[in-house]
């Protein structure tokens, strides 16, 4: 009766052995780990979407949102096992909450390869911001220009002192699709904007706060160059026109279509204001390495 039952133990331990086996040899589940700092929150209306690509074909991995202390919604995301161990690359792109395509966005934020089992990634797909620089006058073009009593009241992006026309000195890579650069000055903890662009050489995409007198005749490659006099219909908070003097000026790079009226995580450039008005240039730095995002993925 003893030898029975160990018989019979036996059989059912070894019944269970092969089914567990089993189910690890059918397990076709696996999952994509990401563990990124830096995100910015995206508000309501836009979320991030993770991408691999598999034999150059984008697949995705799931969506997911960043809270203001910048943690991450979802981490682990499940996979088909053999399609996330094909995988050669992973892509996080920014896209509409509602009504997004199932594509991935021109919006791709950032990117890393795949090596063994994890791929580092940055915005190396946005551009090579590793020798930003930039410079910018005080002074109102837009309120008579022949008026440089009020230069304070405006900021602009070019140096006016070269021969035999003004140059930009902002030094930034251009954008793909899916992003632009925007001027902010930053009053009383408020930043104010001067509008978006994407090219140092040309005039930006609006003047909302600009003075009634035309820009003068082109002098970048495709118009005057990026900046705004602050003069008229000042924003909730802040008094025009506005002295600038002393106050901080950033150049962001934005998603396009914008997911808010606030500038983005990734500032490349700040820079103070000083008391001196054009011609005096005043000097910004890179903010590369203090507001880029990154970080790896695991599968």
């Amino acid at each position: 009766m003893i030898q029975k039952s160990l018989a019979m133990a036996f059989v059912a331990f070894s019944t269970l052995f092969i089914s567990c086996n089993d189910n690890d040899d059918h397990d076709t589940s696996s999952n994509l780990t990401l563990a990124i700092t830096g995100l910015n929150d995206l508000g309501a209306d836009y979320v991030y979407e993770g991408w691999i690509l598999v034999d150059g074909n984008p697949v995705t991995t799931g969506t997911f949102s960043v809270d203001e202390n910048g943690t991450l919604s979802e981490t682990d995301f499940p996979m088909d096992k053999s399609v996330l161990a094909s995988a050669t690359k992973f892509i996080l792109t920014i896209e509409p909450k509602v009504g997004d395509a199932p594509e991935p966005s021109e919006t791709k934020y950032l990117v890393g390869d795949f090596s063994g089992t994890s791929a580092n990634v940055s915005t190396g797909i946005i551009g090579d911001f590793s020798a930003v620089a930039g410079q910018f006058i005080l002074a109102t073009p837009t309120d008579n220009s022949t008026n440089d009593a009020n230069n304070e009241n405006g900021i602009w992006w070019l140096n006016p002192t070269t021969s035999p026309a003004p140059i930009p000195t902002l030094v930034l890579p251009t954008l793909p699709a899916g992003w632009k650069y925007e001027g902010w000055v930053v009053a009383n903890g408020t930043p104010i904007t001067t509008g978006t662009f994407t090219n140092v050489a040309a005039t930006d995409d609006a003047a909302p706060y600009s003075g009634s007198d035309a820009l003068a005749a082109p002098n970048g490659a495709d118009g005057f160059f990026p900046g705004e006099d602050f003069l008229n219909h000042a924003p909730s908070g802040v008094s025009f026109p506005l002295d600038v003097r002393g106050k901080t000026a950033v150049i962001s790079i934005e998603p396009y279509p914008d997911n808010s009226p606030l500038p983005f995580t990734l500032k490349p450039l700040v820079g103070e204001a000083g008391q001196e008005t054009a011609p005096t240039l005043h000097t910004m730095n890179s903010n590369v390495t203090a507001s880029f995002p990154s970080g790896s993925v695991w599968r």
